[in-house]
């Protein structure tokens, strides 16, 4: 059994450990709130302007936009989304794992990856995967300036026919006790809409002042962009939800160390004021 000084020691530790994830709990809580009210905000932004550019591709006959482009698949380019830092339960671990498992099972097909977050960049460049950008140190200070150039840069090796694919794994935010890893395709762009007749007609009757040919130039990038900025939301919204789930529970772990170690430590006093007492028992009996 350990000594009463060790076990003394060990309790200052784990509550000093515990004041630190309470702390760290709080914080991630005060981040959530606004990261998830931003994140809300551009969801319906995103999914209006999905629908819009579904509206104008019906019935539009010429395709020749580069970002829908569909080629024969040689090279995916997988823009893979995590944290700066750590201390966040499976947050990162599972974007790593799926991303990981997605180039396993392809193993005839080419990647590049495009990391953004520390955390996901340290782990395939130490293991020499092939990492085309990274974009990390940016979380802190997040804004939709910052998404448009990790878009720009993203993007812009799908034009230059750098990758046949992009494709994007993140976090998507649920609740703040559920997060789920998404894999979704960002370019070539696809949309797929069904009209019944009522609609069909309407759209006929549509004019477009200026062309739709204008107009869908003009959203392409500005769609991409949203998209772009709506993975960032959503995985900083999630990463915090994560820290707050992660650290609530290592606060209730060191509670219930502490506890343990406290009746240990009692039961160590105990033994050892019976072992002082008898032998002062038999040192009195000694002397008689």
């Amino acid at each position: 059994m350990a000594n009463l000084k060790d076990i003394r020691n060990k309790i200052t530790s784990i509550q000093s450990i515990k004041q630190v994830t309470k702390a760290m709990k709080m914080v991630a809580a005060a981040k959530l709130r606004g990261s998830q009210q931003r994140m809300e905000e551009a969801r319906p932004y995103s999914t209006t302007l999905q629908k819009l550019i579904n509206d104008l591709l019906y019935n539009f006959e010429d395709k020749s936009f580069e970002l829908l482009d569909h080629r024969d698949v040689n090279k995916i380019g997988i823009v893979v989304v995590t944290s700066d830092r750590g201390l966040a339960g499976g947050f990162n671990s599972n974007v790593i794992k799926t991303v990981t498992n997605i180039i396993e099972d392809n193993s005839e097909i080419e990647f590049e990856l495009y990391c953004i977050g520390k955390k996901g960049f340290e782990h395939f460049q130490k293991r020499n995967y092939n990492v085309i950008l990274s974009h990390i140190d940016f979380w802190s200070e997040l804004n939709f300036n910052q998404a448009i150039k990790i878009g720009d840069d993203i993007i812009d090796r799908f034009i230059k026919k750098d990758v046949d694919q992009i494709k994007v794994v993140y976090n998507y935010f649920k609740n703040a006790a559920s997060q789920k890893i998404n894999s979704e395709l960002l370019l070539p762009l696809e949309y797929h809409v069904e009209f019944d007749e009522e609609n069909e007609e309407h759209a006929e009757d549509i004019l477009f002042e200026p062309s739709k040919e204008s107009i869908l130039q003009s959203l392409f990038p500005r769609h991409l962009n949203i998209q772009i900025w709506k993975y960032l939301l959503e995985s900083y919204a999630s990463e915090q939800a994560a820290r707050m789930l992660a650290m609530d529970n290592a606060t209730e772990s060191a509670t219930e160390m502490i506890k343990d170690l406290k009746l240990e430590f009692n039961k160590a006093r105990q033994a050892a004021i019976t072992t002082e007492m008898l032998e002062i028992v038999s040192g009195a009996e000694a002397l008689n």
